[in-house]
């Protein structure tokens, strides 16, 4: 019997010739069901696009920190972040806002457990080089999260670089960038595969894909519509490296 398989995506901030990519060869693996784990919009230029293209195509969309934080942006804020928050409808805002914080499911007798950045809040970063006790609460049972059963595997966004890390009993991952990798400039995301709902033991993989893009375009497109901070954006694509680092 065939494993069931769901893709994981992450951190697309307004990048539409990368969603379309990865959506694109998601579709083409046959895989049907996708969960968006947050930051729709901010950073690149077409977050009201990305908007609707995640509602339509994927199961579940999960609220980051921008998403989260857009529509509290006022008109004496600076001018790129308005330009952010008005390249989004009002009906978009609403809905960014009201996303739920997580998401669980159960595949092949694992409690998954998925978020934007941390079990505390879309805004509490947890890098890669994070501490055990930062890797513990990852997994803790928060205000956010609900009193559920405790998961034995996380996954997150955020931080816009893959990883996974095992303890005993413990699962951590990261899926990276859409819109915005900055461990390598290549969108990525990923596949859970599982027997899903089972709540016995069955095989279980996490595998971690990479699909390339026109990033040229991408950057065209940004450049057309007047974005504020082209150049830093059009360097993080092309070079994955942070824009404070540049």
């Amino acid at each position: 019997m065939p494993l069931d398989r769901i893709a994981l995506i992450s951190d697309v901030h307004g990048n539409l010739t990368a969603l379309e990519a990865v959506l694109h060869d998601i579709d083409a693996r046959g895989i049907e069901r996708v969960i968006n784990l947050g930051d729709f919009v901010g950073k690149g230029p077409r977050g009201s696009d990305v908007v609707d293209r995640c509602d339509k195509e994927c199961d579940v969309n999960i609220r980051g920190n921008w998403d989260d934080f857009l529509h509290t942006i006022g008109d004496a804020d600076a001018p790129e972040m308005r330009w952010w928050r008005d390249e989004v409808r009002p009906d978009q805002l609403e809905w960014l806002r009201t996303r739920p914080l997580s998401h669980e499911l159960v595949m092949s007798g694992r409690r998954i457990r998925l978020y934007h950045a941390s079990a505390t809040s879309p805004h509490h970063r947890v890098r890669e080089d994070h501490t055990r006790g930062e890797f513990e609460a990852m997994f803790a049972n928060t205000e956010m999260t609900g009193q559920g059963k405790v998961p034995t595997v996380v996954g997150y966004g955020d931080i816009h670089a893959t990883y996974v890390k095992a303890r005993p009993g413990r699962t951590l991952f990261n899926v990276g960038s859409v819109g915005n990798p900055l461990d390598e400039p290549v969108p990525s995301y990923v596949i859970l595969e599982g027997e899903f709902e089972g709540d016995a033991a069955a095989p279980f993989g996490i595998q971690f894909v990479r699909v390339p893009y026109d990033v040229e375009a991408e950057i065209a497109a940004a450049a057309d519509l007047g974005m504020p901070a082209l150049d830093a954006y059009a360097k993080e694509l092309r070079t994955a490296v942070y824009r404070g680092l540049q």
